[in-house]
């Protein structure tokens, strides 16, 4: 059985594009567009890693880092981030909240591939 991944992203094209890539290369993706309910997504089914994106409606990705750290269930999930903004601010940020990866947008689909397989050991 392939590992389960939860995209949590609000924008139609990147959720198309991650969906098709990870789907291609084996992995179940599943889908979250909104951070004011992305704890109980994740709580409810957890996942094997989260692709996070830092400017969601409801809630920053930010905060969702935060909670997912502190919280037993999701404390040891790999998350990968994802922002179009890039800044060195917003990269330190999530480093320090506990992300695994950063990621700016656009990405290459070999990135994103690769990432995801080094941060679950696929």
């Amino acid at each position: 059985m392939g590992k389960r991944v939860l995209l949590i992203e609000d924008e139609p094209n990147i959720i198309e594009a991650i969906s098709f890539i990870l789907s291609r290369d084996g992995w179940t993706v599943h889908t979250h567009e909104d951070g004011q309910t992305a704890m109980e997504k994740i709580t409810a089914t957890p996942p094997d890693m989260i692709i996070l994106d830092v400017m969601l409606p409801g809630r920053s990705g930010f905060d969702i880092l935060r909670d997912l750290r502190d919280h037993d269930v999701s404390k040891d999930i790999p998350v990968m981030m994802l922002t179009a903004k890039g800044q060195d601010k917003d990269r330190e940020l999530a480093l320090r909240l506990g992300a695994n990866h950063f990621m700016t947008k656009p990405f290459s689909n070999a990135d994103v591939r690769d990432h995801v397989r080094s941060l679950i050991g696929a």
